[in-house]
């Protein structure tokens, strides 16, 4: 097993900068997830450990190893694609072999190997078929396989669920969360997914531009966002974001003022409030009183959502509230539950 380390890694094309002067250690046997939007940067970071692309600058170390200059197949890192990348002509069990056949392992040897992985994901009894006789998920789990059976330091993976649907997504979870578990190997996994990111990590490193915002443990990342980006990137429903004024403790915007709230320097300041730390209240009892803008059940909840001003505030209801679209409501804050965010940099405002 082995620790990753990126230091002053910068990855440039020109005059853009998909990676900007990146310092991260990564412990040995954790699983950290690289989460932001298409083009900030995830993708590259991972390229550069496994050794397809070359950073601008720095160096990039697993275990106690410069790998900066080493080829990808002399890193002993595994990597699983979105595309799934297996061999039409060859049966499972081959497609899971593969990569020890190219490093001359013993026959034996292999084929016990390749069955082993196989049962870790549940694949056992599909050993003989081909890929085009396989569901989407099945081959996803082939191509685990493949990088399991090689047994590397390090794990490496691209997007692997994107390309499957909802039900199988989260069934894919449960298997990468216990395959980790039991094989304890040090991963980097990229995805824009926040709920991904959320339930497979031990740590989560949220990226934009180049530029890692945030790095901490998924209950950190989302109960204590330390600046606008994060807080606006993790958590579904997003957390509602509305721009006012602070006077004497005192947030104020069209239709909203929440009280008891905590002081700043610049009065200038976004609020923002977890639809999950919000209450719907009768109409005239809360911060914000306001109509009824759109009703969704979402199975063990019902998501309230009311306009003020320009900005859309969502609260989280009991799965039996019902009402018309324009009914009066009240939307209760509570002062301990607000996040507060300097207007110009974005940075989180603390008591």
């Amino acid at each position: 097993m082995a620790s990753i380390s990126l230091k002053n890694v910068t990855m440039q094309w020109g005059d853009f900068v998909a990676v900007n002067n990146m310092n991260l250690e990564i412990h040995d046997k954790e699983f950290l997830v690289f989460l932001g939007p298409s083009g900030c940067g995830k993708t590259t970071t991972m390229r550069m450990v496994a050794g397809l692309e070359d950073p601008t600058e720095g160096r990039v170390f697993i275990g106690d190893r410069d790998v900066t200059d080493l080829e990808p197949k002399d890193r002993d890192v595994a990597m699983v694609f979105q595309s799934y990348a297996l061999y039409p002509q060859m049966t499972v069990q081959e497609n899971i072999e593969f990569p020890l056949m190219i490093a001359k392992v013993p026959k034996e040897e292999r084929e016990q190997r390749a069955i082993k992985a196989a049962e870790m994901v549940e694949l056992g009894d599909l050993l003989h078929r081909r890929p085009k006789e396989l569901s989407g998920g099945q081959r996803q789990r082939v191509a685990l396989a493949r990088a399991v059976v090689r047994e590397p330091a390090v794990f490496l993976m691209d997007e692997p669920l994107s390309n499957l649907d909802a039900k199988l997504r989260v069934s894919m979870r449960h298997q990468l969360k216990h395959l980790q578990h039991e094989l304890a190997t040090t991963t980097i996994y990229v995805t824009h997914d926040q709920i991904e990111a959320m339930t497979l990590a031990t740590r989560v490193a949220v990226i934009n531009k180049g530029v890692i915002q945030q790095l901490d443990t998924p209950e950190v990342i989302y109960n204590d966002p330390a600046n606008l980006y994060v807080a606006t990137f993790i958590g579904s429903p997003a957390m509602n974001i509305v721009r006012g004024s602070l006077d004497n403790g005192s947030f104020s915007a069209p239709g909203i003022r929440v009280d008891g709230v905590v002081a700043a320097s610049d009065p200038d300041v976004y609020l923002g409030v977890r639809p999950d730390d919000l209450e719907v209240v009768a109409a005239g009892e809360g911060q914000i009183n306001a109509p009824l803008y759109s009703l969704e059940l979402i199975g063990e909840s019902t998501l309230v959502t009311v306009k003020v001003g320009d900005d859309l505030v969502t609260s989280r209801a009991d799965r039996h509230f019902r009402a018309e679209i324009d009914t009066p409501v009240g939307i209760r804050i509570h002062p301990d539950k607000v996040y507060l965010f300097d207007a110009e940099t974005e940075e989180r405002i603390r008591a």
